[in-house]
């Protein structure tokens, strides 16, 4: 009886343990911008990095899973959303993008600059940091 007793108890504690630690930080979302939300996403994130591309655009393929782990490691810091060019190609003209991939930064709500191509991602992650001005 004691040591079904004891073994309840250790259960119990272990239980209390693990209630009390904290859950996993979410992994960060790349959002998805348009023409309708842009303006509100600018005005939401301090620092935002929107990825304009499309879909049959090769270079904007491999852009993705760069844009998707500089999500993830600056999470918290800098947002990520993409926009599809083909889409909302009224974004495209007001921006001036003639060339996919580029990414538009904003910072506190204005245009800092644009990235345009494929960069590996420690170039663009260099970039981002140079252009937002962090370390």
């Amino acid at each position: 009886m004691d040591d079904e007793l004891a073994r309840l108890r250790e259960r119990r504690m272990q239980e209390m343990l693990a209630a009390t630690e904290a859950p996993p930080a979410p992994a960060a979302a790349v959002l998805t911008a348009t023409g309708q939300n842009l303006e509100a996403l600018t005005r939401t994130y301090p620092y935002l990095a929107v990825d304009c591309w499309a879909p049959w655009c090769g270079p904007c393929r491999r852009v993705g899973p760069v844009v998707e782990a500089l999500s993830a490691e600056f999470a918290g810091r800098i947002a990520f959303a993409k926009l599809n060019t083909d889409e909302h190609p009224q974004v495209a003209r007001r921006y001036g993008i003639s060339a996919i991939p580029t990414i538009l930064l904003f910072r506190s709500g204005g245009l800092a600059g644009q990235i345009t191509g494929a960069y590996p991602i420690d170039a663009m992650r260099a970039e981002l940091l140079r252009r937002f001005g962090l370390r």
